[in-house]
Formats: structure tokens, C-alpha cells, sequence
């Protein structure tokens, strides 16, 4: 089978790598491990034998693809650009947010490939270890995210930083976003009146 006469010239492999993970995704998402590297090349404009250039069989990609979306580094730079400057309240309503979106990538992609993954990077177990990576530099982030409301905290920022991650990346479930508002004042403020 031909490819679209479009070549990926002058990529390295890591380069070939990232581009078939990032037209990969949203197939996954999609078809779940039901999307055929066929598709996948058609995606990113190669040939198939192209994919297989850079993995050695569509489980590997696979594992590549969710080792892919359960990195932080996009959300740690999005936790990262929110102004310091903005109300406390304004500033964990734009991480819920991120926070959120990025639960719901990890759901629509690694959930449905949870049966197909099997040892490697992308493994179950190197998955379990990503995230709780993933957690303490989230955690992190959002200390530093509130680092100029310490004073107003009754609890240590990393007991606050941390609770409110587990929430926020709760609201992404199932793909479910709650408003950011609602869950940063029942985070902030509870459930119950003032007395």
C-alpha cells in the first residue's frame, strides 16, 4: 500500500516518533485500540510502513500514545503561565480548568486502551509510576500557585495544593467538566452556610 506521496524527509526518529504519537491521540480517543495503524498514517500524511520504521508493532505505539498523554509538562506550563496577580479564586478556577481538560484527555485515551497495554513504557505499571510523578509535580505546581495566599490558608499548601488537584482532575472524569466556579468556591468556601 502507497502512502499519500507525502514523506517525513528529514525527521529523526524521535521527531518521526512524536509526530505519529500526535496524530495517534485523537484516533485513540476516538476508535479507542481499535484504530488500525492504516488509519494512523493516513492521519499523519505518511505511509504505513513508516510507523513501523519508529515501533516495532502497534502495541508499542500504543504504549507510546499513553505514556504520551499522561505527561504533565503541557499542564505544568499552563499552571505555570496563570498570573500570580489574579484573585486566589480566579487563579484555581483557571487551573481547575486545566486540570480538568487534562483528566479528560487521560480518560478518553488511556481508559479504552487499558486491556491492550501490556509491559514497556506505556505498561500499566509504568503508567501508575508516571502518574504519581505526574501528581507531586502537579502538586508542586499549585503550591507555587498559591504561594501568594499563604496567610490565608488554615491547612500547609501542600496539603491545600494537593487536595484541590484530586479535585479538579475529578471533575474530568468521564469526560464530565464541571463549572470551575462551582468547584473552586465548594473547595474554598464548603457546602455549608455561614452560621
Amino acid at each position: 500500500m502507497r502512502g499519500t506521496g507525502k514523506r517525513a524527509a528529514g525527521m529523526g526518529p524521535e521527531e518521526r516518533r512524536r509526530m505519529v504519537v500526535a496524530a495517534a491521540l485523537p484516533l485513540l480517543a476516538e476508535f479507542g485500540p481499535t484504530v488500525t495503524t492504516a488509519r494512523v498514517a493516513r492521519a499523519a500524511g505518511i505511509g504505513e510502513a513508516t510507523i513501523f520504521r519508529v515501533f516495532a508493532d502497534k502495541d508499542a505505539l500504543l504504549r507510546a500514545c499513553a505514556a504520551e498523554v499522561v505527561r504533565p509538562d503541557g499542564l505544568l506550563g499552563e499552571l505555570g503561565a496563570i498570573d500570580r496577580d489574579l484573585p486566589v479564586e480566579q487563579r484555581l478556577a483557571e487551573a481547575a480548568t486545566a486540570l480538568s481538560a487534562r483528566q479528560a484527555r487521560i480518560d478518553a485515551v488511556v481508559g479504552p486502551l487499558a486491556g491492550a497495554l501490556r509491559g514497556g513504557p506505556g505498561s500499566r505499571e509504568a503508567l501508575a509510576d508516571g502518574r504519581e510523578r505526574a501528581r507531586r509535580l502537579i502538586t508542586e505546581a499549585l503550591v507555587e500557585l498559591l504561594e501568594p495566599d499563604v496567610e490565608r490558608f488554615r491547612l500547609p499548601l501542600e496539603e491545600v495544593a494537593g487536595a484541590f488537584g484530586l479535585m479538579a482532575l475529578a471533575l474530568g472524569r468521564q469526560g464530565e467538566v464541571a463549572e470551575p466556579t462551582l468547584v473552586v468556591d465548594l473547595f474554598l468556601h464548603g457546602t455549608l452556610k455561614p452560621v
